[in-house]
């Protein structure tokens, strides 16, 4: 009467067994499942009371015993269990027998031997464990006896036959009277007879290794041929299965063995996987040394170990213990397994968090490296988020990071609002191009204008683009020059007809006596192109309408940024060719006012600056502050952004990116000077001394402005209060 109102304990189960993909493995099923409340993912072993002989249910019961509680890193892990009258349920992490994975591996071209080495270490491990320290013997050792997790390790499972080498209480029937197949995995000598109590797991443990590289083993025999197994495996394996049971190794002895300096198990893939069980003890230096090495490793390892193993672990290197900039590069690798929520669960909260780092090596990094994660941001997250911080880029003392900011710009604009865009952006890139004493950062300023134009809105595009390109044709740096003019070129849809002829030809006609032939070039083919849609417009004044459509046209709001014209691409083309041979070492002068013509420098300078992250050590950043520059494009009130002057010793050396990026300049170990380095002017000194005068003159009349403001504040009194 009361079993009528007893509730039946499966539906009480936490867990829900899908009926797909079910796999034998001896006499338990195999089951994918999850649990009902979070859905989180497992599997089920399941045996039916009514479908096995007695012996059967005897030992799924000592293997639920088992299973439940031997605890190891390479064994099964035991999540959950039921036991019913009717039924044993195991659930455990979710995993696959050993056979379907290789299964499927042999249809991706087959595992590696990188693999295999690493999965036996941990099958080696766990049966000394076995024996070594808990005094068992397995007695059951195969590939059914093998599972895989999700990150590709396997665990050794197969509980059933797990007897005490010192002997039990209650006596299990051996493998081959529940299936006689399993007869031919049995050593040659009798139970007892003769050796140690484990050496039938080592037996066994060579007809697993035999089977892993090449298949199912058909009789006993078969041990004698090698076939597929390595050649730094063979020796051992043999000891495996040798003949005299006395002379076969421990488990402890034979990974030993494998370790040993050329040894199969001898290799990076298993060190790094070692260093990874360990890395919590690890100290801080090991650390650092072990993730600069892992990106070199990581192409060579399996997808399914970085995505699993790898990544959690770079996660939580940087996220708990300090570990910096050097768990960029293989974080970057990893994230290319992840498929795009994957990678903006995971990988994008990381990211967002390293942009708020004071580290500059850590921010370098991200700049040089954002065209990686770029796509998986969303616009909130750029602009209240990650925007805020890259913007402190911009006048960092560092010119590798200004450098590294404003090319980074290409990447964020499309996703800019339009306070960033057409305000912000714009103060910082006026500053740029006015004050930099770097001349490859200010033409990399006009450049990377030139191709955020499309998302500039039409108010900001008529009074920033003509001021900006004018004031990059005066510049002294003749590549800022010529990025001047090509930026005219690029943006030619832009101007209206009476802009192109009373604002643009002017200023591009001075540069067709620039003293730079490429500058030359450039300006007499931007001239003709802007000549010519003056003279259509002139011939048939009814294609104006067409011809300036696009003036005020409204701001793109995503996609690529405009290209270059197909001409334009292949002048700055020959301009960086010239560059990387002959660099000039005028090019650090900040530019002078209504100066078009270039200040060569009096000779080479040697630098020890280098550009990137190699020449950046990890330190907090600081920024520059001077006295507030009043010549802005159009004398617009762009706020005031202040910088020092300084850091001459940066050199350049300029390179096109024909899709993405555009002119990148990178430190050259020595500065090459430009032809007539050695002009006078009428006082009899170099262009290079006069200008050095100019800005020690410039310096005093600052320090005599500051003094005259300090001096007419009078002295302060006694216990008066300074304000300021």
């Amino acid at each position: 009467m009361w079993s009528f109102f007893a509730r039946d304990p499966i539906k009480d189960f936490n867990y829900e067994i899908l009926p797909e993909n079910q796999e034998k493995s001896g006499i338990w099923t195999l089951s994918r499942g999850k649990r009902k409340t979070t859905g989180e993912p497992v599997s089920v072993f399941v045996y039916e009371v009514s479908q096995g002989t007695e012996e059967q249910t005897q030992l799924a019961k000592a293997a639920f015993k088992r299973t439940k509680t031997l605890r190891h890193p390479n064994i099964l892990s035991y999540v959950d269990g039921l036991e019913t009258e009717k039924s044993l349920y195991i659930v455990t992490e979710p995993v696959t027998t050993l056979a379907a994975h290789l299964k499927l591996q042999a249809e991706k071209g087959g595992a590696s031997d990188l693999e295999v080495s690493w999965g036996l270490h941990q099958i080696v491990k766990a049966l000394s464990f076995l024996v070594n320290d808990c005094h068992l013997n397995h007695n059951n050792l195969g590939m059914w006896a093998v599972f895989v997790d999700r990150a590709g390790e396997w665990k050794l499972g197969g509980l059933d036959h797990v007897t005490s080498d010192q002997g039990d209480s209650t006596s299990l029937p051996p493998p081959k009277v529940i299936s006689p197949d399993l007869e031919r995995y049995d050593p040659p000598e009798s139970p007892g007879n003769g050796g140690d109590k484990w050496t039938g797991d080592v037996w066994r443990l060579g007809c697993l290794i035999w089977e892993v590289f090449n298949g199912s083993l058909p009789r006993a025999s078969s041990l004698r041929s090698l076939g597929k197994i390595p050649k730094q495996l063979v020796p051992h394996y043999c000891e495996l299965v040798g003949a005299n049971p006395k002379i076969r190794p421990n488990p402890a002895r034979f990974l030993l063995n494998c370790r040993s300096p050329g040894g199969f198990m001898n290799n990076s893939f298993v060190e790094s996987c070692l260093f990874l069980e360990e890395i919590q003890i690890k100290e801080p230096a090991e650390k650092q040394q072990f993730f600069q090495d892992l990106s070199e490793n990581l192409d060579s390892f399996p997808e399914d170990f970085c995505k699993h193993k790898v990544l959690p672990q770079l996660l939580t290197a940087f996220e708990f213990g300090n570990a910096g900039a050097v768990v960029l590069t293989p974080l970057f690798k990893v994230g290319k397994y992840l498929s795009a929520e994957e990678y903006q669960q995971k990988i994008i909260p990381v990211i967002v968090k390293m942009f708020s780092s004071t580290d500059r090596a850590m921010r370098i990094r991200l700049l040089q490296q954002m065209e990686q994660f770029i796509q998986y941001l969303n616009e909130a997250a750029v602009n209240s988020q990650i925007f805020p911080h890259v913007v402190h880029g911009f006048t960092d003392t560092n010119p590798a990071i200004r450098e590294q900011t404003v090319k980074s710009m290409l990447l964020l604009a499309p996703k800019l609002n339009e306070t960033n865009l057409n305000q912000e952006l714009m103060r910082h890139f006026a500053r740029l191009q006015a004050r930099d004493d770097q001349g490859p950062i200010r033409c990399n300023t006009t450049v990377c204008l030139g191709k955020i134009a499309p998302y500039l809105n039409a108010g900001m595009r008529q009074r920033v683009l003509i001021s900006a390109f004018s004031r990059a044709t005066k510049d002294p740096f003749s590549a800022s020059r010529a990025a001047g003019v090509l930026g005219f070129a690029a943006t030619h849809q832009y101007y209206s007809v009476a802009e192109s002829a009373n604002r643009i030809l002017p200023t591009l006609c001075t540069l067709t006596v620039d003293p730079d032939k490429n500058v030359r070039d450039q300006a007499f083919k931007a001239i003709k192109s802007f000549l010519s849609k003056l003279e259509t417009v002139s011939e048939d004044p009814s294609k104006l309408a067409e011809m300036e459509k696009d003036v005020t046209a409204s701001a793109q709001t995503g996609g690529s940024a405009a290209t270059w014209a197909g001409w334009a691409v292949t002048g700055v083309s020959s301009l960086t060719s010239k560059l990387i041979r002959n660099a000039p070492a005028g090019s650090e002068a900040p530019p002078a006012e209504n100066n078009p013509v270039p200040q060569p420098a009096a000779g080479p300078v040697p630098t020890n600056t280098t550009s990137g992250a190699r020449g950046i050590q990890s330190e907090t950043s600081t920024e520059e502050t001077v006295e507030p520059d009043r010549d802005r494009w159009d004398d617009e009130d762009w706020g005031s952004l202040e910088v020092k002057d300084g850091y001459s010793n940066y050199v350049k050396s300029l390179v096109v990116l024909k899709c993405r990026f555009i002119l990148v300049f990178s430190v050259r170990k020595y500065r090459m000077c430009i032809t007539n380095n050695h002009a006078f002017t009428p006082s009899g000194l170099s262009k290079a001394e006069l200008a050095k005068k100019k800005r020690e003159e410039r310096r005093k009349e600052l320090e005599a402005k500051r003094a005259e403001r300090k001096a007419a504040k009078g002295p302060l009194k006694l216990g008066a209060r300074k304000l300021d």
